[in-house]
């Protein structure tokens, strides 16, 4: 939300209420703006003002973020008519303007940041910024020394014109991979291992942009980003 703004659009955003609710609110006299009772919604406030409803402060959470730990049969959505999305996990209040930075397939685990601040997670989806973003995946069949040298150099996807960029492979043991990638493309990892004739039978997120999966998060859990981490998007 950017200030100064509306009344009536302030109280909709802190207050979680309709619109047209509000505007019945303000003209009942419910609403005071730093001790005044205000009857028009067309004045603009900022986080500074001491603002009210009903005799209850309403007070803007400014910029926040989050981590969580995602589990399976979740989606990176606000909100999904088939499925259970990521934001069902997190109680935290006014989240309408939440998003996710970078987001996970369903059946995908491990690491996804949410935030109401478009220009930090502009720094970790943009291609441009070509921010890493680090995952562990079990695979079908043995990986050969043939097959990360490829993923390392680029591999053509199937329905790409170009092939992708430079990855890091390291390999954990003949059926395990951590891949790091600074692309985001429409189930990228998947197709990489595609691309080498080996298929994801599990994959879990586990850094993104420098940011890592807090270990003491349960799958489903949640915490808020320290300032640190919060400073590492803008730094790297």
């Amino acid at each position: 939300m950017k200030f100064p703004c509306r009344l009536e659009k302030f109280l909709s955003h802190v207050a979680e209420m309709p619109r047209s609710k509000v505007k019945i609110n303000i003209k009942k006299g419910l609403v005071t703006v730093n001790g005044n009772v205000v009857k028009k919604g067309d004045i603009q406030v900022t986080p500074a003002d001491h603002i009210t409803f009903d005799g209850n402060r309403l007070e803007y959470l400014g910029l926040r973020y989050y981590m969580l730990n995602k589990p399976q049969g979740y989606v990176c959505a606000n909100s999904d008519e088939l499925h259970p999305t990521v934001f069902d996990l997190i109680e935290e209040p006014n989240l309408k303007d939440f998003h996710v930075a970078g987001r996970l397939d369903i059946d995908t685990t491990g690491l996804v940041l949410l935030t109401n601040d478009g220009d930090w997670s502009h720094q970790i989806t943009s291609p441009k910024k070509q921010k890493f973003k680090t995952y562990v995946l079990e695979s079908r069949d043995e990986l050969t020394e043939e097959a990360l040298t490829q993923l390392e150099q680029g591999v053509e996807l199937h329905g790409e014109r170009q092939a992708t960029l430079p990855a890091k492979a390291e390999l954990i043991d003949k059926f395990a991979l951590r891949l790091s990638i600074c692309e985001g493309k429409y189930h990228q990892v998947k197709r990489m291992l595609a691309a080498v004739g080996n298929q994801v039978v599990e994959l879990h997120r586990e850094n993104i942009a420098g940011i890592e999966l807090d270990p003491t998060l349960a799958k489903g859990e949640y915490r808020p980003l320290t300032d640190e981490e919060i400073s590492i998007i803008n730094a790297n």
